[in-house]
């Protein structure tokens, strides 16, 4: 993959190649065409002549000698003067006679976690990070389930500013009156990707608990029979509401709790409130809030059974679930 700021792909320099070895083209022609200068048509010709095909493909920036990095001793010490004391590299830097900013970059390569992480007393990770998280995914079909909440403003009769634009939605809002909020429940299976969703007017624990139990019955229909565990956030319908403490021991499950502030534990339901509000709930100009509702329906169906999902080598959810039903849609 070619860095952030190249103007040219592998397959751009072959065409500047064939163009000027080729076809005949003026290098200055060429050039101009790619969008480049003539010094950089000329160096990618000349590293073509020089290796062939092979010298079009990307090369490390890194260079072949440097004379001032850091000894693997000193990095050596460094990591072992964070484990003893604990410290940072203000601090071991002037132990060490190391300036902080190169302890700082030893300690980041290394990976090792920043001092608000650890416990004081002990040294050990208590708080998670994403540069310590660890991307995974269950075996089976509902092995866990990742439950959350999405909230979204109702959308006022006639349309709100994204129909006729946020000057306009100003100059009419009515700033006394309140038209609240959609709660979107939303259950996601790890492993298929599969996902359930309905709409609701709160996010109590009685609302999550009815939404659970139809959730299950229709990872059920899709052929997800069983669930093992049930991830949720924090929030106090899911931890402390008896009504969905209960529906998650009517379906056999175990009910799993992510660390606090650490959302990307439940990140597939997460990722699915993004798609939701990119595919759905803002792709289309609604006039109506009951409009946008009815959408939500067709929508999981096409996100379930055709949409192409990157995780899943491009195919849909249901491609995980039952072989023989995606064959045959």
């Amino acid at each position: 993959m070619s860095h952030r700021n190249a103007r040219l792909t592998v397959h751009g320099r072959r065409l500047v190649v064939q163009r000027v070895r080729e076809e005949g083209w003026a290098v200055a022609h060429a050039a101009k065409a790619m969008g480049i200068s003539r010094q950089c048509a000329h160096r990618w010709l000349k590293r073509y002549d020089a290796y062939g095909p092979d010298g079009l493909a990307e090369r490390s920036s890194r260079p072949h000698h440097s004379p001032r990095a850091i000894p693997a001793r000193v990095a050596e010490q460094i990591l072992a003067c964070r484990g003893k004391y604990r410290r940072g590299p203000d601090w071991i830097g002037a132990e060490l006679g190391v300036p902080a900013r190169t302890v700082a970059r030893v300690l980041r390569r290394a990976q090792v976690p920043y001092l608000r992480e650890l416990d004081p007393m002990t040294g050990e990770q208590i708080r998670a990070s994403k540069a310590t998280a660890t991307r995974y995914e269950r075996d089976r079909p509902g092995e866990l389930v990742h439950v959350d909440v999405k909230k979204l403003g109702k959308i006022p009769h006639g349309g709100g500013w994204r129909a006729h634009g946020r000057a306009a939605a100003n100059k009419t809002k009515d700033k006394t009156r309140r038209i609240g909020y959609d709660y979107v429940h939303s259950m996601v299976d790890d492993h298929t990707r599969l996902a359930y969703s309905e709409i609701h007017d709160d996010e109590k624990a009685t609302t999550c608990a009815a939404f659970l139990a139809r959730a299950a019955d229709y990872f059920a229909a899709m052929g997800i029979v069983g669930i093992e565990r049930v991830m949720t956030d924090n929030a106090f319908a899911y931890r402390h509401g008896r009504a969905f403490i209960d529906a998650v021991a009517d379906l056999g499950a175990v009910q799993k709790f992510i660390r606090p502030h650490c959302p990307w534990q439940n990140g597939k339901v997460e990722r699915f409130n993004r798609t939701l509000q990119t595919e759905w709930a803002y792709r289309h100009l609604f006039t109506s809030n009951q409009a946008r509702r009815n959408a939500l329906a067709p929508w999981l169906h096409t996100y379930n059974t055709e949409r192409r999902h990157s995780a899943l080598g491009g195919l849909p959810p249901i491609s995980r679930v039952s072989p023989t039903s995606w064959l045959g849609t």
